[in-house]
């Protein structure tokens, strides 16, 4: 009987499991310097507005009296009783005037801005890259530089020591057109634009009407940095206005803080003051934060 010499056949091979890859683990060690770091950046960036809060709560003898981080006896009430009464209610009318400057004049900007964005991002014309060029140089001029040849201009216009001479100047932003241009990019497609002149809209309409209602992450955003700039603007009106009557807030605090030396009853008026001239940034970026907040990420995607 024949014998069979072949080899049987190798069993499969079967294939290792894939080895499970590492998963780093944060020592106990990183964490804490991580975690101590963040809270000393956190503690020397809310020191200044914890100091003011704590002394706008004191009056003139407790603020020489006592540390600059300690509880006295609160005269906050008192202190704005006597903020809004002094000099016939002036600072009352100097926080209306930055409202007027930053409402009014950031809204026209934001209106100026998003239009010429749009424009920027769907029209096609000769030299639109050169003009976008130029207008984009002007985020490297810093205000203070054009801020003399402003006021020589509004002096031979005649507009020196009035609303307008800071109005006006406001109204141009090259960065609000930047941002508008990437936001226009980003959130109005083209074929919706396209369908809405194909219906009959006109140019006009077609913004207000279909690219308007998509921008409004675009018009928050542009806004709140237009807000922010206007409210803190303080140069300007320094070379513009002569009439304490037409002062913004923060303007009008450095008026009383240049006299204290001569008048030391102020120094809690400044101090309180300063505390009341930061609640309208805190309310707008409270209120709008979630629009900003989107527009940001959009543009950060886009």
């Amino acid at each position: 009987m024949a014998v069979d010499t072949r080899t049987p056949p190798a069993p499969p091979v079967e294939a290792a499991p894939p080895r499970p890859r590492p998963v780093r683990r944060t020592s106990w060690s990183s964490r804490v310097v991580v975690n101590t770091l963040l809270a000393i950046v956190a503690a020397y960036t809310l020191m200044p507005l914890s100091w003011l809060l704590l002394n706008a709560t004191k009056n003139n003898g407790d603020l020489f009296g006592s540390p600059g981080f300690r509880l006295a006896e609160f005269h906050l009430f008192a202190n704005m009783a006597d903020l809004f009464a002094h000099q016939d209610g002036v600072f009352g009318r100097w926080m209306l005037n930055s409202l007027l400057y930053s409402v009014v004049g950031s809204l026209a900007a934001t209106l100026i801005s998003l239009l010429a964005g749009y424009a920027f991002a769907t029209y096609s014309f000769p030299g639109r890259e050169k003009v976008y060029a130029s207008v984009l140089l002007g985020i490297l001029v810093p205000p203070t530089v054009v801020s003399l040849p402003m006021y020589l201009l509004a002096s031979e216009a005649g507009l020196v020591n009035t609303y307008w001479a800071v109005l006006i100047p406001g109204l141009v932003n090259p960065f609000g057109v930047y941002l508008s241009r990437v936001f226009t990019e980003a959130y109005v497609p083209r074929e919706t634009l396209e369908a809405a002149r194909m219906d009959g809209a006109g140019e006009l309409r077609t913004f207000r009407s279909v690219a308007l209602p998509m921008l409004t992450p675009a018009f928050v955003t542009v806004f709140l940095f237009t807000f922010t700039a206007s409210w803190n603007n303080f140069f300007l009106p320094l070379v513009m206005l002569n009439d304490s009557a037409l002062y913004p807030v923060g303007l009008g605090l450095f008026s009383w803080n240049s006299v204290l030396p001569q008048e030391p009853q102020l120094y809690a008026l400044v101090v309180t003051g300063a505390l009341v001239s930061v609640v309208p940034l805190a309310i707008a970026f409270l209120t709008l934060q979630r629009h900003w907040r989107s527009g940001l990420t959009a543009g950060a995607v886009k």
